[in-house]
């Protein structure tokens, strides 16, 4: 029986938009929520909660595809994240408890998402600005994430909060918290944060679909494409610098961001 051309466009939207979110996490280490989210939300017209549910698991798959791809480039050192790794896991749990509380008023997931699209965004545009006219010095570091125990546990209680509550990706905090305050090199933390990311990913997807939350006949399509456009990024990353990328998709954060925030407003 073919397939109506509605369902066919969607599986393609759904596949492809995995794929360029899987692309977009591999290559920066931002997990490709910021891309899932919107198109959940906007495109398929999901309800916040579900969206947020649907997102983290295909999350997981991003995370998943890329680290392992990392992890293979030699840009992953378990040892110096498992401080990072725990603190995240157990703020995963507990702000994925809180969730069921968040959903009884959408519109704040809205707002939050959009607030956090909006730092992210600042952050993609800083970091193209800086790396394009070279105003930061990598350093040579190859021995992992440096840093304290406890700087370390704080970083990854922080990261644990976002997929928990919203389902989006924690390579806002963690990239630039691995690369500026524990004085990693960018690629070490792109690989770190998605090898964290993973983990925290998965206790909130365990438990958004044990909640209801998630959307399993639209999350397949998305999910093979974010398996494959992940370790596509991944690759890339090894392969080339990412300022005008990063330049670029902070435009379209910008407008995302917006898009999120006007709903506060309607």
């Amino acid at each position: 029986m073919p397939i109506a051309p509605k369902k066919a466009a969607m599986l393609f939207i759904l596949l492809f938009g995995g794929i360029l979110a899987g692309a977009l996490g591999g290559l920066l280490g931002i997990g490709g929520g910021i891309l899932i989210m919107p198109i959940l939300r906007f495109i398929v017209g999901l309800e916040p909660a579900q969206a947020a549910g649907t997102c983290v698991v295909a999350v997981f798959f991003t995370t998943l595809g890329g680290s392992l791809k990392h992890f293979k480039l030699g840009h992953i050192d378990i040892r110096s994240i498992f401080p990072v790794i725990v603190p995240g896991l157990l703020s995963s749990l507990i702000f994925s408890l809180l969730f069921i509380s968040l959903t009884q008023k959408d519109i704040w997931l809205d707002v939050a998402t959009g607030i956090v699209f909006s730092l992210v965004a600042l952050r993609m545009l800083y970091e193209g600005i800086a790396d394009y006219f070279h105003m930061r010095e990598e350093t040579n570091s190859k021995s992992g994430i440096q840093g304290s125990m406890l700087a370390k546990m704080s970083i990854g209680g922080v990261a644990g909060v976002l997929p928990g509550l919203l389902g989006i990706g924690t390579g806002a905090v963690l990239v630039p918290a691995f690369a500026f305050a524990l004085n990693a090199p960018i690629k070490i933390a792109i690989g770190s944060s998605l090898a964290c990311f993973s983990l925290n990913a998965f206790v909130s997807s365990v438990m958004k679909l044990s909640q209801g939350f998630v959307q399993i006949q639209i999350l397949i399509p998305l999910c093979l494409g974010t398996l494959i456009g992940s370790r596509f990024g991944a690759t890339l990353n090894g392969l080339v610098t990412s300022p005008f990328l990063k330049v670029l998709f902070s435009m379209i954060f910008i407008f995302v961001a917006c898009k999120y925030l006007m709903v506060f407003g309607s």
